[in-house]
């Protein structure tokens, strides 16, 4: 049998790999009662409910985001956070903007503030890379994929939005217009997106 100690370092090595889950702890053979001694000794910190991290732990800009994949790991970061993420807008949105399946239920996250749209299919798969943020793994809408989501979402985000994403897109060439054009179809938004692709190469 474990002692205390071994358990505490286990915790606190587990925890510096990232943020750290209630139920990540079963599956390393730590009681959850540790999370609180831990607290308690000031070491962790409670983000959120079944949410903790180190107290010294290294904070990226992606940190939400890091927090929200740990939290709803099937979800994709997507729209106005992967627009930021990919350096395709210069503004910080005020939620962190998730993908999630069409029949998937809403991940109850209290922080940090989650703006949810659905998809299914080609929609919700085509395009979308894989990031290692504050060693969480996070899925992530690429630059084509996530232009085309915001004129497939304009309703949510705005088509000022899309249309800046797009100026930004073939300006910074972040991608091919190949790229685009695929994405654009995979979203079902060619027909919508074309003129104002044409208007802009």
């Amino acid at each position: 049998m474990k002692s205390s100690t071994s358990k505490i370092d286990e915790l606190l090595l587990l925890a510096r790999k990232g943020p750290v889950r209630a139920r990540d702890l079963s599956a390393a053979g730590i009681p959850r009662v540790y999370l609180r001694r831990l607290c308690e000794r000031g070491l962790l910190v409670r983000v959120d409910r079944g949410l903790y991290r180190l107290v010294d732990a290294p904070v990226t800009e992606l940190h939400s985001l890091a927090e929200v994949a740990k939290r709803v790991p099937h979800a994709t970061i997507c729209l106005l956070s992967a627009l930021q993420v990919h350096g395709l807008t210069t503004e910080a949105p005020h939620a962190v903007w998730v993908m999630i399946d069409r029949h998937a239920r809403m991940p109850k996250v209290s922080y940090p503030k989650l703006q949810v749209v659905r998809a299914s299919g080609k929609a919700r798969d085509h395009g979308v890379e894989i990031r290692i943020v504050e060693g969480v793994t996070v899925r992530l809408t690429r630059p084509a994929k996530t232009v085309a989501d915001c004129f497939r979402y304009r309703k949510h985000v705005g088509l000022d939005v899309a249309l800046a994403a797009l100026r930004d897109y073939l300006r910074t060439r972040r991608g091919g217009v190949d790229a685009l054009i695929e994405a654009a179809r995979a979203d079902r938004v060619y027909t919508l997106m074309r003129p104002y692709l044409e208007a802009m190469v």
